[in-house]
């Protein structure tokens, strides 16, 4: 089976991902879509704290509760079809990388608004991170403001010559190639590297 990684861009309710293989510099993308994590048939879910800002705290306690586990049912139920799909199509999945907007403790922040958008970046992370482990998949977090410097590390090239090499990549996949993919890229192509540099060291 070809060696395979997956870059994932968190977003609020979805996740771009992206499937890279190849030892060549750079890899391919295999594929690049776009996965639910919430449920389209109950919208709330892809905001599910947000849902809750407005209600008495009990009920929306309870509302926020019932929508966190339709988003667990969801994202673990979608990210299992990813990769059952990609492993017959005679990929092996060596590792995943998970791009998101912040890490940051919800819990320190006194806005409710803002502290909502943490917890459901929080929640969206923790989904995709649990539905690996199910998977039996090892997963890496990176902000998305630390993934170019963190890539160039990893991968050993200059600032430019990654830009450059997404270019090359974006250049072969049909339709868009925005922010989110290059940044699920480059967590995949770290994957792949570090998969590379521990069989080389054992």
């Amino acid at each position: 089976m070809n060696e395979a990684a997956l870059g994932f861009r968190v977003k609020s309710g979805w996740a771009m991902v992206v499937l890279l293989s190849g030892a060549s510099s750079p890899p391919r993308v295999i594929d690049r879509r776009r996965v639910d994590l919430s449920d389209p048939a109950v919208p709330d879910s892809a905001q599910p704290f947000h849902a809750g800002l407005d209600l008495p705290k009990t009920a929306g306690a309870k509302a926020v509760a019932r929508l966190v586990e339709c988003v667990e049912r969801s994202s673990e139920r979608a990210i299992a079809k990813l990769i059952k799909h990609y492993r017959t199509g005679g990929y092996r999945i060596v590792g995943a990388g998970i791009v998101v907007g912040s890490t940051v403790d919800p819990q320190t922040i006194r806005n409710d608004h803002i502290r909502a958008h943490a917890e459901e970046g929080r929640l969206f992370r923790v989904v995709i991170e649990n539905a690996l482990k199910l998977s039996r998949l090892k997963s890496s977090v990176t902000r998305e403001k630390d993934s170019m410097s963190e890539g160039t590390k990893a991968l050993g090239i200059s600032e430019r010559k990654l830009r450059a090499e997404l270019t090359t990549m974006g250049k072969a996949v049909e339709g868009s190639w925005r922010a989110e993919e290059k940044a699920a890229t480059i967590a995949a192509w770290m994957e792949l590297t570090r998969r590379s540099r521990r069989r080389i060291q054992t």
